[in-house]
């Protein structure tokens, strides 16, 4: 077991422009949301690191997910300054040795490595140059993941079930890409909250279905009474 409180497991996308305008989500949201995700547009700010000591100051769990992809060296000296700081989850994109470096430093800090980002189908694999199918680069990134010692995945909902039969389940696995209604945005690969959690996720990422709704707490709430019914 895990042990993840049930609160947590919904990770909300704090992607927006200005951390002031994130700030006054994260206050809106209030006790709706215990956790939240920071990526690259935030870091362009300026004040990545404020807002990150900001939301730990307000007993929120950070996950910062700028994806780490360098030379293994860089990586690991990076991930091990961003340990200082009390994030909880890191992500990373990269081969064997850059996995293995990153865990070599991680410190308290959990690192994700990314299988295949959600918004990309099997045309957009097809144009990168990856001669297989989504779900067999997903699982086979899953297994080098965990042969590294990184503690968990980011993997589409659709790929979960597959993994699950595959990898140890120690192996966390958050789930971008959570759609609780029909969506016509870039993300490709999708699933609802239910489907994502009986698959065998453990974290699910939601973002614009709560940040555009006309009352995003009542949105988050929403989603967390969902959440609260597959366990």
């Amino acid at each position: 077991m895990k042990n993840i409180k049930i609160k947590d497991r919904l990770i909300f996308a704090l992607d927006l422009p200005e951390v002031q305008q994130a700030k006054d989500l994260v206050n809106q949201l209030d006790d709706s949301v215990s956790f939240y995700k920071i990526g690259m547009e935030m870091l362009m700010t300026g004040q990545y690191f404020q807002l990150m000591d900001w939301l730990i100051a307000k007993d929120k769990k950070v996950f910062v997910d700028l994806k780490f992809f360098d030379v293994p060296e860089t990586v690991g000296r990076t991930i091990n300054r961003l340990s200082k700081y009390g994030a909880t989850f890191a992500t990373i994109h990269g081969n064997q040795t850059l996995m293995e470096k990153a865990v070599e430093n991680k410190g308290g800090l959990k690192i994700l490595a990314v299988t295949a980002l959600t918004s990309l189908d099997i045309g957009d694999l097809d144009d990168l140059g990856f001669d297989c199918n989504v779900q067999d680069l997903v699982i086979s990134r899953a297994k080098r993941a965990f042969e590294a010692g990184c503690d968990g995945v980011i993997s589409s909902g659709l790929e979960v079930p597959f993994l699950r039969e595959y990898v140890d389940n120690k192996l966390i696995v958050v789930t971008p890409g959570i759609r609780p209604v029909k969506n016509n945005d870039d993300q490709k690969r999708v699933v609802d909250v239910t489907t994502a959690f009986k698959s065998g996720t453990d974290y699910i990422v939601i973002g614009r279905p709560i940040k555009n709704a006309d009352n995003p707490y009542e949105a988050a709430s929403n989603i967390q009474d969902i959440i609260k019914t597959c366990f």
